[in-house]
């Protein structure tokens, strides 16, 4: 699987400080062709009958768009599951800020082979670097600020880790990975255990239990869920779709007795007061569910 512990390499802090993809595990390459196999099926007739077998081109991978990109080393390894003989140049690095025209890559070798990855390596690196333009326009917004911004589970099934990654590319932090690594209470499960206290108290219990070392936090709805929760002891406090003036309230309120986290609501033209407010954490589901992929072009040429 995609998520196994055992194909990436990385450690969960809340946030996420450190966040590394092993490019060259083997999961990550079974999941390459998996999705090859989705593209190529049979195999890739418009190459095979339009261009000889040993035909040899130069490709050009160039930003079409401004932006930050992210996902040239997972290119460079679409390529290489395909044909271990093309040559991919990076020329450009991940997480930085690029502007238009720029030449990110350069690759030669069989044509039919750089023809037959060009489609899975675009729509790879360009929902990847879109995710990462999409994030640095907002941390530029609260950069002033000490506020982190979170991105959330709202991710493309399969694609979660790499998405979770490019995240950490423009510059903001992941909250937990998935529904194993953390405990989030939150309306249905306050709602279908009988309160915040007892579904905190039944949590605690299973916890020590079952030996798990996993941090709590509770998802609230207005100040006397706050109280309550304080009273019967968390880690951190999502204050759910609460506007400033009321986030403002609640830090006082929480007085630096567990972490905050604003979430619901929030959009480019508020975000700026919210971070203003105080907490600690902004969680963000359209970081990942609804960005707008970066436009990059693969052209492809006959070597001379």
């Amino acid at each position: 699987m995609l998520l196994s512990r055992l194909a990436f390499i990385f450690e969960v802090y809340y946030p996420l400080d450190l966040f590394m993809i092993d490019f060259q595990s083997d999961t990550l390459k079974n999941q390459i062709q998996t999705w090859l196999s989705e593209d190529v099926g049979t195999g890739d007739y418009s190459s095979l009958a339009s261009i000889d077998s040993n035909a040899v081109a130069n490709s050009v991978l160039i930003l079409k768009d401004d932006g930050v990109v992210a996902g040239l080393q997972l290119a460079a390894l679409v390529f290489s599951e395909i044909d271990a003989s093309i040559e991919f140049d990076v020329l450009a690095e991940d997480g930085t800020y690029y502007s238009k025209g720029t030449i990110l890559a350069k690759a030669s070798g069989n044509a039919q082979s750089l023809l037959k990855g060009e489609r899975l390596m675009l729509n790879l690196l360009q929902r990847l670097s879109g995710i990462a333009t999409q994030t640095r326009v907002v941390v530029d917004l609260v950069k002033n600020t000490s506020v982190k911004l979170l991105d959330t589970r709202k991710t493309t099934p399969g694609l979660r880790i790499l998405e979770k990654w490019a995240v950490t590319m423009g510059g903001g932090y992941n909250h937990r990975i998935g529904l194993y690594d953390m405990i989030m209470l939150k309306d249905n499960h306050i709602d279908s255990s009988g309160g915040i206290t007892t579904a905190v108290n039944k949590t605690k219990k299973y916890l020590a239990e079952n030996q798990l070392d996993l941090k709590i936090e509770v998802e609230t709805r207005n100040l006397d869920e706050v109280n309550e929760a304080l009273t019967v002891g968390v880690d951190r406090i999502m204050l759910d779709n609460f506007d400033p003036s009321l986030c403002v309230e609640a830090v006082k309120i929480i007085a630096g007795q567990c972490e905050t986290e604003a979430s619901g609501g929030i959009t480019l033209s508020n975000i700026k007061e919210y971070a203003e407010s105080g907490v600690t954490y902004i969680s963000l589901g359209y970081l990942t569910h609804s960005v707008k992929a970066l436009d990059i072009s693969f052209k492809t040429k006959l070597k001379n």
